[in-house]
């Protein structure tokens, strides 16, 4: 069992930054890979990117690839998500979540992942 807890969300400008953590509070996130989930209102959630527990392999949506980070820190039992040049399209809840698979080549669809934390909203406005 892993409990996960997000935070960092919250309201942002258009060009600004924000970054999420992903805390496993129970459960050992190393063992895990780890995934960044968002949901706009009235829209279906979209994965936004993972990060493997191995090699620490990062894959990316296109919507967010070369403004956000993927990145993890074992240690800490943490995972974080980097977000640059905010858009106000990005405004979603944002969710982590975790999964074991033996390796990991791309995004890895929302149904394969076991644990969820509760989500963080962000909001991108002027």
């Amino acid at each position: 069992q892993v409990q996960l807890v997000e935070s960092g969300g919250g309201l942002v400008q258009p060009g600004g930054s924000l970054t999420l953590s992903c805390t496993a509070s129970t459960g050992t996130l190393e063992l895990y890979t780890v995934g960044w989930f968002r949901q706009a209102p009235g829209k279906e959630r979209e994965g936004v990117s993972c990060i493997s527990n191995s090699l620490g392999s990062a894959y990316y949506a296109d919507s967010v690839k070369g403004r956000f980070t993927i990145s993890r820190d074992n240690a800490k039992n943490t995972a974080y998500l980097q977000m640059n040049s905010l858009k106000p399209e990005d405004t979603a809840v944002y969710y982590c979540a975790v999964v074991r698979v033996p390796s990991v080549g791309s995004l890895i669809p929302s149904d394969w992942y076991n644990f969820w934390g509760q989500g963080t909203h962000v909001t991108v406005s002027s």
